[in-house]
């Protein structure tokens, strides 16, 4: 089941190329903590900047590494709709349980385009989709009547919403159903959003703290908000401060304190600030990470 907190994961690089070894390390300690679920090749994980052979390996190494123990949904998005078909294509057939599959960016594509781009994908590939609305890098949003529409197409079975606007979730409810799986996309969010319904969140501050957030959220699907307020508190921080500079540079940055990786990213993504690594560093103390 799509629930809980669910890695958004880092893609490490040594050299210029990613560095396979460290990321299968990387995906066996995040299930060994605790996580709830994985996604390669999200925005996280630089999918922009990867090559479509990266893009192959990158989730065929999840799901090698996760071995049916959590579910993977991969990243398939695309502002091009055959492109994004190619790319749910590949999700299917290395491994992945869902595709993860963003709303058209750059183009600015209508409710009826955004729509069709969905129904597009659904007819060509049989493999379950979660709809990514994320209008701050897409800049069109997803009314929640063109959702309503997309939840009835046979293999969308939920969202991940980076509105910010947490009173949606009762709304989708109504519209999409019980069964309809509505995430977070903004850790900042997870605690209002779960409380007003919402199944989990795609998380960035998980490659960091991964039982922390494990222990967050499962607080959460118990409906102990009491405790999950107060892992709440020890997580504000870590929730905001990895996105001072552009993410995943500060992320990676955190990993590599860890020795789980290299801090390496690519163009146009740079390595963080020395003021962020010193702010970062606070945060992780903050969330309880031992260095």
């Amino acid at each position: 089941m799509i629930r809980g907190s669910i890695t958004a994961l880092v893609t490490p690089f040594r050299d210029g190329v990613v560095d396979e070894q460290a990321f299968q390390d990387f995906v066996e300690w995040q299930i060994e903590s605790g996580i709830h679920g994985l996604v390669p090749c999200g925005t996280t994980g630089e999918s922009a900047t990867l090559t479509d052979e990266e893009h192959q390996r990158v989730i065929r190494l999840t799901s090698e590494a996760a071995n049916g123990r959590v579910p993977v949904i991969a990243g398939a998005g695309s502002n091009e709709t055959r492109v994004s078909i190619k790319y749910a294509q590949h999700a299917k057939a290395m491994g992945a349980d869902a595709a993860l599959v963003v709303t058209p960016y750059y183009n600015k594509p209508s409710q009826e385009g955004i729509y069709q781009h969905f129904k597009a994908i659904s007819e060509a590939v049989d493999i379950p989709i979660v709809v990514y609305n994320i209008p701050g890098r897409s800049i069109v949003d997803i009314e929640q009547d063109t959702m309503e529409r997309l939840s009835k197409l046979p293999t969308v079975i939920g969202c991940k919403d980076a509105t910010g606007d947490i009173a949606r979730v009762a709304g989708l409810t109504v519209r999409c159903g019980e069964a309809f799986i509505q995430l977070s996309g903004d850790d900042p969010t997870s605690l209002g959003h779960s409380a007003h319904g919402g199944q989990g969140t795609i998380s960035v501050g998980s490659n960091i703290a991964p039982a922390q957030y494990a222990a967050f959220h499962n607080a959460l699907l118990g409906g102990d908000f009491v405790t999950a307020r107060e892992w709440n508190a020890k997580l504000d921080r870590l929730h905001k401060d990895l996105f001072i500079d552009p993410s995943p540079g500060p992320a990676k940055y955190a990993l590599s304190l860890m020795g789980r990786m290299r801090p390496d990213v690519r163009l146009p993504i740079t390595e963080c600030r020395e003021t962020t690594k010193k702010i970062v560093k606070s945060a992780m103390s903050q969330a309880g990470i031992q260095l």
